[in-house]
């Protein structure tokens, strides 16, 4: 597993062994048998609410947006454990999902909103957007919702993150 992570901000530390082994979890809970490369960045409120207008035309800051570059559907298991093999580059034996982008900021108020550590809700936001790299949408139906629900819970289980 590759994390590229480019830290646009210095208000809140969290180290890449973290996010690391967030992914790592969430490799396990997703039973994935490839390796992912991923790219984060983290952000400040100003820097999430440009591209969200350019690229979601919504002008407001958001606490996380993915950018997947693969069209993958994670509800036919063969066909989207397949896709994933195909994309696996030779220069890493990875597939090159995507990008996530996360306010630190918004992070931060939403994890005092909820009454929960950063950690948890940076992992949250995380996991939130690596599950849309990989296909899952929970804007499609309240069924698509709760399943990345629950496995957005799965994996904050398996890091130790639990809610409250």
């Amino acid at each position: 597993m590759s994390l590229l992570i480019e830290n646009r901000q210095n208000n809140i530390d969290i180290k890449k062994e973290f996010f690391e082994k967030v992914l790592q979890a969430a490799s396990e809970v997703l039973d994935l048998n490839v390796g992912l490369e991923i790219s984060l960045v983290l952000t400040d409120n100003k820097e999430i609410q440009e591209l969200n207008r350019e690229y979601r035309n919504m002008d407001k800051a958001t606490d996380v947006l993915s950018f997947p570059l693969l069209d993958l559907d994670p509800y036919d298991r063969d066909a989207w454990l397949s896709d994933l093999q195909a994309n696996v580059t030779p220069e890493n034996g990875e597939a090159v999902l995507g990008d996530i982008v996360i306010s630190m900021e918004m992070a931060r108020g939403q994890a005092e909103e909820y009454n929960h550590s950063i950690e948890r809700e940076t992992a949250f936001l995380f996991i939130h957007g690596l599950l849309h790299l990989l296909g899952y949408d929970h804007e499609r139906s309240q069924a698509d919702e709760q399943l990345m629900n629950e496995l957005q819970e799965k994996i904050l289980l398996k890091c130790r993150l639990p809610r409250g």
